[in-house]
């Protein structure tokens, strides 16, 4: 149950993540520059706050520099790749990346997933196929490259943290030096006359909500999973997406939002079924 909530709420938080960087981009209210470095400093900062918060901060900070430069490239790649690229399609690349990263991965660590994970596996990927792939136009190849390399950039950052034995730590480590790697490149593109109020207060809930606790969260529930699992599971977020723009928006429910989002549950329901 503890693995199950703490799962749940991450691939909230991922959701979360896609509308409100969607909201800020589409809308002109901050450029990707500004975004990215808002986002990251204020999870940092909210990491930091709340690790002091619980006791003395450890020195060194834990974390690793391989996790830092994963969740700079992803941030970058990601954001740029938003102004590119429809959400759909880009959603395709991103998980499609991000389930292959963590599979092979998986498999060379010696992993040996189940019928039921390749057959789970399956399913959802056909399900996000029907999410996205309909009346698709063929994306923008920059866009699409940099959506690909977000994605096998989320995968290793999702695979350093399966040995995370302090997650919150962990993930404030990640930030702080996340900041120090993408602060010099970024700043130098940096529009501070193109961050609007509303553009602030979106880039700082990311980083502060979906990304440092949503991110923290993950780390947390990494460990008691496989790579196959913890691939697939992530599949459901473009589907958690599209419901909530329908909540948020007002957008009608489709029958291939239906269909899409029978298929990846029932995927995801074989592969994290205990085996009988």
């Amino acid at each position: 149950m503890r693995v199950a909530l703490l799962t749940i709420g991450a691939l909230l938080g991922f959701a979360a993540n896609s509308l409100l960087t969607r909201s800020a981009l589409t809308t002109g209210v901050i450029d990707p520059s500004s975004f990215m470095i808002v986002r990251l400093l204020t999870g940092a900062l909210t990491l930091a706050l709340i690790v002091r918060a619980r006791g003395p901060v450890p020195r060194p900070w834990a974390g690793t520099w391989r996790g830092a430069v994963a969740l700079s490239g992803y941030a970058i790649a990601f954001t740029i790749a938003y102004t590119r690229i429809g959400a759909a399609v880009g959603a395709l690349l991103l998980f499609g990346a991000v389930q292959t990263t963590m599979i092979a991965a998986g498999l060379l660590r010696g992993e040996r997933p189940r019928r039921s994970d390749w057959l789970g596996v399956a399913i959802a990927v056909a399900g996000l196929l029907v999410l996205t792939l309909p009346g698709a136009a063929a994306p923008d190849a920059l866009g699409a490259a940099l959506m690909i390399a977000a994605g096998m950039c989320w995968g290793v950052y999702s695979m350093l943290g399966r040995g995370a034995r302090a997650p919150l730590l962990e993930t404030a480590g990640n930030f702080v030096r996340a900041c120090v790697v993408i602060l010099l490149p970024v700043a130098v593109w940096l529009r501070p006359e193109h961050i609007t109020t509303r553009g602030a207060m979106l880039a700082t809930a990311s980083g502060a909500l979906a990304s440092g606790v949503g991110y923290s969260l993950w780390y947390a529930a990494l460990p008691s999973l496989t790579a196959v699992r913890a691939a697939v599971v992530q599949l459901t977020v473009p589907i958690v997406t599209a419901l909530a723009a329908t909540w948020m928006l007002g957008e009608s429910v489709t029958s291939r939002l239906a269909i899409a989002a029978l298929l990846v549950a029932s995927g995801v329901g074989l592969t994290i079924r205990r085996p009988t």
